[in-house]
């Protein structure tokens, strides 16, 4: 199958390399040219993994996104949520009918990346989703070297428009057959992890963080009062889960510590092991705030709100976040309130997420 992958995270050369491993001819874009260089001139993306250290070669290693979307039959854009709409404007002028574009994860990117494509004046018919988590723990380890420590097991998967969910799930099966179906792409938003383990862990950690060096929130900062706190969030997800009709499987995080049933099965002690979390984290630019407490938290946090579920962690670790970055953070660029939604009742917001139209 000929897939696109579109950014310059860890993520995205983890994606490049994997899925040609696994036989797919794919084209790799990455907006920074001077970056992507070093797999410009090798073709190679070099992978370690517990299987050892290979180069692995890229079809195709595009400076024109143009050229890395043609004929793509998937596109995976396994990038940071705030880097979503710039490619979605990059993209909007490319895009054609029956393309599938995969965030892993999304952070209900799929609506704001379908409605910045439409709204730059593209009307072909191309299906988004997201799941809750990268398909990898991953690190790079230099310009065109990636460290897998492991690959996901499990991919809860939601589409937007869900009633093309059967043509995006079987485009996205081929690439990535551990994926599960949810009903919608808010229930996909609602399993992404990111929002839910790492607010807690920064937040909870922050003198620390601001105090060493290098600091690794995965072994000495996750001490049994994060994870009382990291548990309470997480019921608070499930709540507004359940009080929207979606059901079960929710993906608790307590099974990523506890069980093998979570998306990466039973791996936080190799996670730990690895060292490759051991790092200094910026409060105010870190992703884990910009992405996943600003945008993710906030998202959360107004569906709960709108849905009204009592979500008083969620809230309040907010505004701890909101007094260090100096915003109020209700009002996040993914609240529903700045996406347009708030207004909505249950099923209007039901027959959007199926439409697509609102």
């Amino acid at each position: 199958m000929k897939v696109a992958v579109l950014g310059g995270g860890h993520g995205c050369y983890a994606a490049a390399a994997d899925l040609s491993e696994a036989g797919h001819e794919v084209s790799f874009w990455r907006r920074d040219t001077a970056a992507l260089q070093p797999v410009i001139d090798s073709g190679c993306i070099t992978v370690k993994d517990e299987e050892g250290q290979r180069d692995i070669r890229i079809a195709h290693v595009c400076t024109d996104i143009s050229e890395a979307l043609k004929g793509a039959q998937l596109i995976v854009i396994p990038t940071p949520a705030l880097a979503q709409l710039d490619i979605a404007h990059a993209m909007a002028p490319h895009l054609t009918d029956g393309q599938v574009v995969y965030l892993p994860p999304g952070t209900f990117g799929s609506f704001i990346m379908a409605e910045a494509v439409k709204a730059a004046g593209n009307k072909a018919e191309v299906t988004w989703a997201e799941t809750g988590t990268l398909p990898w723990l991953v690190r790079k380890h230099g310009p065109n070297t990636v460290a897998i420590t492991t690959r996901a097991t499990r991919l809860p998967t939601g589409v937007y428009p869900a009633a093309r969910t059967e043509h995006g799930l079987s485009v996205i099966r081929e690439a990535f057959p551990v994926i599960e179906p949810c009903e919608d792409a808010m229930s996909g938003a609602l399993m992404n992890a990111g929002p839910i383990i790492h607010p807690p862990l920064i937040l909870m950690n922050a003198a620390p963080l601001q105090h060493f060096e290098a600091w690794d929130i995965h072994n000495e900062g996750t001490q049994p009062a994060v994870r009382s706190v990291t548990d309470k969030l997480d019921l608070e997800r499930i709540a507004i889960r359940e009080a929207l009709g979606y059901g079960a499987p929710h993906f608790p995080l307590a099974d990523h510590y506890n069980s093998d049933k979570w998306m990466y099965g039973n791996v936080h002690k190799k996670l730990v092991k690895s060292g490759d979390w051991r790092e200094h984290i910026d409060l105010h630019h870190h992703r884990y705030m910009t992405e996943d407490t600003m945008l993710g938290l906030s998202f959360q946090a107004s569906v709960g709100d709108w849905a009204n579920v009592d979500a008083p962690i969620s809230q309040g670790l907010l505004a701890i976040a909101g007094g260090i970055v100096g915003q109020d953070l209700r009002k996040g660029p993914r609240s529903l309130a700045t996406l347009g939604l708030a207004s909505l009742g249950k099923d209007d917001l039901r027959e959007m997420l199926v439409t697509g139209k609102h």
